[in-house]
């Protein structure tokens, strides 16, 4: 998936001071794409936070009507620096990218794309490539990749059953890391979990976790607490290294929600579109070098490489901002200088 906003700010992300209780994170609202898109939710990177481990942007989208919204339809566009991790709840997608990966993901699959030093995708879920498709419905996570890999050889892999485990009645499928005591074949770079929890009306649960970790927990549908806080739908909750469990309850309805968490990310990094670098000067370079891909130079594209049996042109990038911005910890907004 890519960032569309129009106007994408830079966001310097950086560890930012633990909260003593569960902190709460309000979505907003962006739209993927044109006049008809679908709109998904955002918690990450938001003016609270904009790191939990190695996680830097969570869109949270559906039950999302196809026929109404188009679904998703997302031209070729690039990523540096990070992994996309896609999850669904609801529907398909068909994920095509510049190594010639051509791959459909379905509810309880996992698809993962390394981007590294640079590479391209497109992403498709409608009813022209899915004709008996209804809903659309899911997450993309991204990570941050530490400095020794962020420019490493591009990726893609996919698992098609992942592993899970039954933890207090609740089930507990483990897409990325560790947790339960199984572990998903997906390659990390960083310490990190990420799983989808599903817990029956009026369940309590104990989850363990590793202490080192800082968490968060994205409730998708049903009455949840988390450590004593109600979590309203689609909104992250927050809580900060220290804790070998969290206690879950669910109230009258069942909850799904997607835990993500990791070892606090303690490298500084430089978001901006679809871009995930160090410095100003990287993320500039690296939009010049999209644009020159998507104008067919040779340069560009052997950087980002190329998508085929797309239906359409690949997305210029936004413009880029006419300052610089200075870096922000996670509880201010950034300020140009």
């Amino acid at each position: 998936m890519t960032n569309l906003e129009a106007r994408p700010q830079e966001q310097v992300c950086v560890a930012g001071p633990e909260p003593a209780a569960v902190e709460l994170i309000e979505p907003r609202d962006v739209p993927l794409g044109g006049p008809r898109a679908m709109t998904v939710r955002r918690t990450l990177p938001s003016r609270q936070r904009s790191l939990v481990g190695p996680f830097c942007f969570a869109d949270h989208y559906g039950p999302d009507d196809i026929a109404v919204s188009g679904g998703m339809d997302v031209a070729p566009h690039p990523h540096t620096g990070l992994q996309t991790v896609t999850w669904l709840f609801e529907g398909q997608v068909l994920h095509r990218d510049a190594l010639g990966s051509v791959q459909t993901i379905e509810p309880g699959q996992l698809n993962l794309m390394t981007a590294g030093n640079g590479i391209c995708h497109s992403e498709e879920g409608t009813l022209r490539r899915f004709p008996d498709q209804g809903r659309l419905h899911g997450v993309q996570l991204w990570t941050a990749l530490p400095d020794a890999h962020r420019a490493g050889e591009r990726a893609f892999e996919h698992v098609a059953d992942v592993p899970s485990v039954e933890v207090d009645g609740a089930r507990v499928r483990v897409f990325m890391g560790s947790l339960g005591g199984v572990r998903s074949p997906a390659r990390a770079y960083s310490p990190l979990v990420a799983a989808q929890l599903d817990l029956p009306a009026g369940a309590r649960v104990r989850l363990p976790v590793d202490p080192t970790f800082e968490h968060g927990l994205l409730l998708d549908s049903g009455d949840l607490s988390v450590a004593g806080t109600t979590v309203p739908p689609a909104w992250l909750a927050y809580l900060a290294p220290g804790r070998d469990e969290i206690v879950l309850e669910a109230g009258d309805t069942p909850v799904r929600a997607v835990l993500m968490g990791g070892a606090p990310f303690e490298e500084e990094v430089l978001m901006w579109w679809n871009f995930v670098g160090r410095t100003h000067e990287e993320v500039v370079a690296a939009r010049a070098q999209w644009q020159a891909a998507v104008a067919g130079d040779p340069e560009g594209v052997a950087r980002f490489g190329r998508v085929t049996g797309y239906d359409g042109a690949p997305l210029p990038a936004p413009e880029l901002p006419q300052v610089r911005l200075r870096p922000r910890s996670r509880l201010e907004e950034p300020r140009s200088r």
